[in-house]
């Protein structure tokens, strides 16, 4: 009886040691792609990791990154095309990197974080049922667009006469263009639209700007746009003309206003993405999400310096005031 005991005690001992072994070794190591063609801000992409940790994911210990970052056009694509050979499970595609993923894999799942109409650019069926390897986050939402021009017109009463710069070949922009005018026409201002789609377009705009001496400056989120950031809000101060975005970084950068997407929060949301496809979930049933927090930023170092002052009930509904 015994060595009948000793023996189902040994076994036990050896059922739990194996047990232990087993709960001690790591999970499986999940491995993603990040594309950019921006590089995309630090804060952004920290907010991507504080959303991946969040969720149980730890760089280094349960998931690799490979960060592909600020290259532009084809090689966007190529870049895709290579991690996809070097087996990531996932590609998140930052702004114009979706359509270069697109490019390269109708198979693998692709999370998207985009500045246009998904659906127009045809990365998705619909919002509601992507329907293809695609799904994310749109940056887009048409219901700001009048509200930028009022937020405008608010802190600058005098506009009446805005000079605008976008790109109608972004996906997406052209509704954005008639939501703008209609919002005009209520607030009783005159928009003067320039199409820029290249280096050239914009030098050309903005030289017609000169010409037209509009007191306003209105600047659509879009490639283009971004690309020429700096040249465009240089300008806006030397011409002290007050300028509003639909993104933050310009008005970082020495822009006046803008109002649209909290993009932090953004890059916060798409881990969720990741975490449900990495589990099983088919992006083609992932619903794409439109943003739900928005923020207001005022550099109040520009209107000193174009010669202005804010009203205080504008800059009380500031999410941001750069001092």
């Amino acid at each position: 009886m015994s060595k009948v005991i000793v023996s189902l005690t040994l076994s036990s001992v050896l059922l739990a040691l194996c047990v232990l072994a087993e709960a001690q070794q790591p999970g499986k190591v999940r491995k993603i792609g990040f594309l950019s063609q921006s590089g995309a801000a630090s804060a952004n992409i920290e907010a991507f990791r504080q959303g991946l940790r969040e969720l149980g994911y730890i760089e280094g210990q349960n998931l690799v990154i490979e960060y592909r970052l600020g290259e532009r056009g084809p090689r966007q694509t190529e870049l895709a095309t290579k991690l996809i050979r070097e087996k990531v499970e996932i590609i998140v595609a930052v702004g114009a990197a979706a359509p270069a993923a697109k490019a390269a894999t109708g198979t693998l799942p692709i999370v998207f974080l985009y500045s246009g109409d998904p659906v127009e650019a045809g990365l998705i069926d619909s919002l509601a049922r992507p329907g293809r390897n695609m799904t994310g986050i749109t940056w887009l939402a048409f219901e700001l667009v009048g509200k930028r021009l009022e937020i405008l017109k608010e802190a600058v009463p005098k506009v009446s006469r805005v000079a605008v710069l976008a790109s109608p070949a972004h996906p997406g922009e052209q509704r954005e263009l008639l939501e703008t005018q209609s919002a005009a026409r209520v607030l009783g201002t005159t928009l003067l639209y320039h199409q820029v789609n290249d280096t050239a377009e914009v030098n050309a705009a903005l030289d017609m700007v000169i010409k037209e001496n509009p007191n306003a400056l209105l600047v659509f989120p879009d490639p283009v746009t971004n690309a020429h950031l700096t040249q465009i809000v240089d300008f806006a101060a030397k011409r002290r003309l007050p300028s509003v975005f639909g993104r933050k970084e310009p008005v970082e950068a020495g822009g006046l206003i803008s109002y649209g997407p909290k993009l932090d929060e953004t890059y916060r949301r798409i881990p969720v993405y990741v975490d449900k496809i990495l589990k099983g979930a088919k992006p083609a049933e992932l619903p794409t999400e439109l943003p739900t927090k928005f923020e207001l930023v005022i550099n109040l170092k520009t209107a000193k310096q174009i010669g202005l002052t804010i009203p205080p009930n504008v800059l009380a509904r500031a999410d941001k005031v750069i001092r």
